[in-house]
């Protein structure tokens, strides 16, 4: 289900076979390289946590191409008392629902609700929107 030149962990699997039958690419890096990608890509001339990149559906091709940050999931899971790999499911799971069509950015709070079915099904800490959502009402 993944296409990935590096190790990974492999609940990424079962978490892309519960929401897509698809292949999807995955791409680590580090703050460095993905401040490169967000300015190249976005415009924006700083890092971030995780990108994803919707392909045009194309039989045999993957459906997308997620791009996670390796640095700053340490620094999140070290934050959150949580470890590494469970961060990059994180980040992997919010990638994911962005290739599959899901904008937290616009929505009526869908992409949250199919985060956090997501994640309690995999029995993870909480998502990315979450934590946003919870540091704007404290």
């Amino acid at each position: 289900m993944i296409s990935c030149e590096s190790d990974y962990p492999a609940i990424l699997d079962e978490i892309a076979s519960f929401l897509s039958g698809d292949e999807v690419e995955l791409v680590f890096v580090n703050s460095v390289d993905m401040q490169a990608i967000n300015k190249n890509e976005r415009g924006l001339d700083k890092t971030t946590d995780v990108l994803s990149f919707p392909f045009e559906k194309m039989a045999h091709f993957p459906i997308g191409s997620i791009v996670i940050n390796l640095d700053l999931a340490q620094q999140k899971a070290d934050e959150f008392s949580h470890s590494k790999d469970a961060e990059i499911a994180l980040l992997f799971i919010h990638g994911l629902l962005h290739i599959l069509g899901f904008d937290h950015e616009i929505d009526n709070g869908e992409m949250r609700d199919k985060e956090s079915e997501v994640i309690a099904k995999f029995n993870l800490p909480k998502s990315l929107i979450v934590r946003t959502c919870d540091s704007d009402f404290s």
